[in-house]
């Protein structure tokens, strides 16, 4: 019998750090099982055994093998940081190299509705039966669109764990035509207006939302957002219809990771008591950037995927019309070309002042983070964000749109310069964020000002620890709801009979 303190979940997801990771999804996926391990919650992690995973594990050690309606699937056992962690080999998956969902070419793999139909088989497989895992499990906590079919795949069962399903971000959906339907091996008794059918086609996504017992995203401002027409996807209307089972639970971050007085990838240790280094790594950063030191005036910091949703085409456009810049901008990222053309034009064009660095570097984002004092995050939607947390604990003061989690995690200057920890600019535009841009330039020439802003935010504590102890309350919530819907089909069932 599950007691509070013992409760069983298992975790569904398609990446974790360190193994596989293509952004904030996998450090959640790793960070958010610990914290729970350390409340006492029991959690097993669940994920696709991709060709780069099983090359850097020696220690796999088969478990079974299932059937699935895809066909049979070898699940693989081992541990990763005190988790169990289960590996769902399939030549779909291990005879793949590279990135886990995109070819070289920035596609989508053509056959990636066949790949997490089958991992969404596998877990739900898991689940149901205890002999797989020697425990029974009380919650499958799944998430984003590779793993919405599970909750879908559960609610036809009976009885049947809890289920809670997380949106890291509802753009990606997942969605297929329906002429793959059948070819899945998916039910039929699934595919309707209420279940996984989306405008004729059918929606990974909305089988997670439609069917699980609580439905949450990554900060409490997204959870409302995307019951908006605008930020919705078209799914606006199915998440109002079901918002007393939506919630949002903000992310949190791995404090002893992300500690700039014991991070060995930047070039000088600080901390908020000993902030004096910190200008060591801005002129490391400078360095490396190849743009001139000069502490005098601020160097902002971008770790970002090229595309719009991050608002990079507005930061380009805000500095296209500038003749002279007063500040320094170094970027880290890839994505669309066409907008890694365009940085590379305003580097042509400000060389002394702007640089730019295709790809990605770990090495070199820590320094970002430790070596600018301001971080720019423009970003049209942001469901969560990281990297402004990340930011505030290296004292890199972040400047943001008013959007998901950005809003919830950075206090506004504006508002109040005494406990202000970031700069919030009014809208995702470019007038709005050269004001922006404006108004940290004229705060940075006050020395005492920036140093108090920098200590607000280095102080504040972004843990995985309270983040954790909302995830149980929201465990308990789903497994009444999973109680009293499985007592429902029993007695409708008795009743039949």
């Amino acid at each position: 019998m599950m007691t509070d303190n013992n409760c069983k979940v298992l975790f569904a997801c398609s990446e974790i750090t360190p193994l596989v990771k293509t952004g904030g999804l996998a450090d959640v996926c790793a960070s958010l099982p610990q914290a729970l391990h350390r409340t006492g919650t029991e959690v097993r992690v669940v994920i696709p055994g991709y060709k780069t995973v099983l090359n850097q594990l020696d220690n796999v050690a088969l478990v079974c093998t299932l059937d699935t309606p895809l066909g049979p699937v070898a699940i693989g056992k081992t541990e990763l940081d005190n988790v169990e962690l289960y590996l769902v080999c399939h030549p779909v998956f291990s005879n793949r190299p590279g990135n886990p969902y995109m070819s070289d070419d920035d596609r989508g793999w053509s056959d990636n509705p066949l790949r997490f139909a089958l991992f969404s088989q596998a877990v739900t497989e898991l689940a149901l039966h205890k002999d797989y895992l020697n425990v029974e499990t009380d919650i499958v906590h799944c998430h984003d669109w590779q793993t919405g079919l599970v909750p879908a795949l559960l609610a036809l069962h009976n009885p049947r764990p809890a289920t809670v399903f997380t949106i890291h971000n509802l753009a990606y959906q997942g969605n297929i035509m329906f002429n793959l339907y059948d070819e899945l091996g998916l039910p039929g008794a699934l595919f309707h207006a209420n279940g996984l059918e989306f405008w004729g086609q059918a929606s990974y996504i909305k089988g997670g939302i439609a069917y699980a017992d609580r439905v949450n995203t990554v900060s409490p401002t997204y959870a409302k957002e995307i019951q908006t027409e605008f930020y919705g996807n078209g799914m606006d209307g199915l998440l109002r219809s079901r918002s007393s089972r939506v919630s949002g639970i903000l992310n949190g971050i791995d404090e002893e990771a992300w500690d700039p007085a014991t991070d060995k990838h930047i070039s000088a240790n600080f901390s908020a008591k000993n902030p004096e280094n910190k200008s060591a790594n801005k002129r490391a950063l400078q360095q490396k950037s190849g743009l001139p030191e000069n502490a005098d005036i601020p160097l902002f910091g971008v770790i970002s995927r090229l595309a719009n949703q991050k608002g990079i085409d507005i930061l380009i456009d805000a500095l296209e019309g500038e003749t002279e810049l007063r500040y320094q901008l170094t970027v880290l990222g890839s994505g669309e070309t066409e907008l890694q053309n365009r940085l590379y034009q305003l580097q042509e064009k400000h060389p002394q002042h702007v640089a730019v660095k295709i790809g990605f570097d770990e090495t070199f984002s820590r320094l970002v983070e430790a070596g600018a004092d301001v971080f720019l995050m423009p970003s049209r939607y942001e469901p969560c964000g990281l990297n402004q947390m990340y930011s505030l604990r290296y004292g890199t003061l972040p400047l943001v749109t008013p959007v998901g989690g950005l809003a919830d995690t950075v206090i506004n200057y504006s508002d109040n310069p005494e406990t202000a920890t970031g700069f919030i600019i009014d809208d995702a535009t470019p007038e709005a964020l050269r004001q922006g841009i404006d108004q940290c330039v004229g705060a940075f020439s006050n020395k005492s000002l920036w140093a108090q802003l920098q200590h607000n935010g280095m102080t504040t504590s972004f843990s995985w620890e309270k983040s954790a102890l909302l995830y149980q309350q929201l465990y308990k919530t789903a497994l009444g709801d999973a109680a009293i819907a499985n007592e429902h089909i029993r007695n409708a069932r008795f009743s039949a009979g």
